[in-house]
């Protein structure tokens, strides 16, 4: 199973190296590594050409976003499996996309999640957030669940026959894409019980009470352009969700810990 991972970047020269370092060290070898950078100012492409012999593709281009950019990524991938790591992300270890093939393999899904956690933007060992995937259930969509999507595998042919990231939207795309493909078209999916990422804190969805308000009316858009009515309880309360988040179990820690020390 050949898995496409694909990391999009604009001037990202302080966080990129442990984002390609985390694809590029991992032990399953049947990985199509794309990077898209959206024409960096910073020193961020000196980075990544240190790696291009490890990187399967590479294209640095105005685009029009973030979501444009996941888009030119999917457009080139040729993997069965996509997978996207954003480059403030990294994988917390080596064995993570073997680990994610063997799910697939066994449970014989067209998608797989895991967990992730938050993490300082400078101490990447400084756990602020725990964000737990939990056993899959479609219907988990209408009380406001939704899959960690960094975490998120899913077969080529979704976007191929399903589409790809709405670029209408400025923050919830993903939670868009996931609702479409696991709730609207049901593909099948699998959970991963592990924390596979480690997610720089101050991405785009997670910042001011006015930029989580505006990602709750587009959570709301989400399910009207699917032609489906929002769930009034799901998403009234899909935003106190996160409050769970700030909790981290011990061995969750203790867990990552130990992944370090390897």
């Amino acid at each position: 199973m050949k898995v496409s991972i694909i990391t999009v970047s604009w001037n990202s020269a302080k966080t990129i190296e442990d984002t390609i370092q985390s694809v590029v060290n991992q032990t399953y070898k049947d990985i199509e590594y794309i990077i898209i950078d959206g024409l960096s100012s910073d020193g961020t492409m000196d980075i990544v050409n240190k790696y291009k012999d490890q990187i399967s593709v590479i294209v640095s281009e105005k685009d029009s976003g973030i979501f444009d950019a996941f888009n030119k990524g999917v457009k080139l991938a040729t993997g069965d499996v996509i997978g996207i790591l954003n480059s403030d992300d990294f994988y917390t270890s080596a064995d993570t996309i073997e680990k994610v093939v063997n799910v697939f393999i066994e449970k014989n899904v067209d998608s797989v999640y895991a967990d992730l956690v938050y993490v300082d933007a400078v101490d990447t060992d400084k756990i602020s957030r725990y964000f737990q995937g939990g056993e899959y259930n479609r219907r988990k969509f209408e009380n406001g669940w939704m899959p960690p999507h960094p975490t998120f595998f899913v077969k080529r042919y979704a976007y191929e026959q399903y589409g790809q990231f709405n670029t209408f939207m400025k923050i919830a795309n993903d939670y868009e894409l996931m609702l479409r493909f696991l709730y609207k078209f049901k593909l099948t999916s699998a959970y991963l019980p592990q924390v596979i990422v480690k997610m720089r804190e101050g991405g785009n969805s997670n910042g001011s009470l006015k930029v989580r308000y505006r990602a709750n009316m587009e959570d709301r858009k989400a399910w009207k352009v699917n032609d489906m009515e929002p769930p009034i309880i799901g998403m009234t309360f899909k935003p106190l969700r996160k409050i769970q988040q700030f909790y981290i179990p011990t061995r969750i820690k203790m867990n990552l810990r130990n992944m370090q020390n390897k």
